[in-house]
């Protein structure tokens, strides 16, 4: 047995790093090339649907070279295909070798967001009511990432590189239509649906709960504009709708 995995071991360091790893014993060159070529390939093209800004903005030879040190070098946590993407983003964010734009793991995270929202298993709740969003317990939408960039990550391109950081609060969610959204917001909105995600608090209450940690007072302006702000966050789909 101790022979079997010996060998298994062999073959996966040869997977993964290439000419990096001796061949296995008794394994033709020609054939361990096909399968290295067919595994990488294939994890590329998971990458390559995920991250298209992110591949177009260091194009193809530093892109390639970037997916070559991940699929080499990181231990992934998962054997699910879906879940590349998300390992790719945690190996950004740990810090590869290769030298890369001070935006791009937050680029990554960005467009990983898509994906996560598009597959996030969410139960929507039933018999919500289409009640007051302040004096009413306003749902927030269970297929819903709220996110915080150092960059301005939502207008990242090829031709356009950010040269210094723009704070940028974004959410992004699935709408009635199954459609992933992407919404720019505001700290303060961030929070204020962080207050209500817990379920069972008013608008009203989470507005004055708002105002307290912002330090102004619940007055009639405020919560004018917190009235304006949760009617917004309805139509668009972050909320659902109220407690019955």
């Amino acid at each position: 047995m101790s022979g079997l995995r010996d060998f298994q071991l062999a073959f996966g360091r040869r997977i993964r790093a290439g000419a990096r790893a001796p061949l296995p014993a008794g394994v033709p060159r020609q054939r361990m090339e096909v399968y290295e070529a067919l595994l990488f390939n294939n994890l590329c093209g998971f990458l390559d649907r995920c991250f298209p800004v992110g591949r177009a903005c260091l194009g193809e030879l530093r892109w390639t070279r970037l997916c070559r040190a991940f699929y080499r070098d990181w231990p992934c946590a998962t054997s699910w295909f879906r879940e590349i993407p998300r390992e790719f983003v945690a190996y950004l964010e740990a810090g590869p070798r290769q030298r890369l734009p001070r935006w791009f793991a937050e680029l990554a995270r960005y467009e990983w967001a898509e994906l996560a929202v598009d597959v996030m298993e969410a139960a929507l709740p039933a018999g919500l009511a289409d009640g007051d969003p302040v004096d009413g317990c306003p749902v927030v939408n269970p297929a819903l990432l709220s996110l915080a960039f150092q960059w301005p990550v939502h207008r990242i391109g090829p031709d356009a590189r950010p040269r210094r950081p723009a704070p940028v609060q974004l959410l992004v969610f699935r709408d009635g239509a199954d459609e992933v959204c992407f919404v720019e917001t505001n700290l303060a909105t961030a929070r204020l649906l962080a207050l209500l995600a817990g379920g069972g608090v008013s608008g009203r209450d989470a507005l004055v709960q708002l105002a307290t940690e912002l330090g102004r007072a619940p007055d009639a302006a405020f919560m004018d504009f917190g009235r304006h702000s949760l009617a917004e966050l309805r139509r668009l789909g972050v909320l659902l709708g109220t407690l019955p």
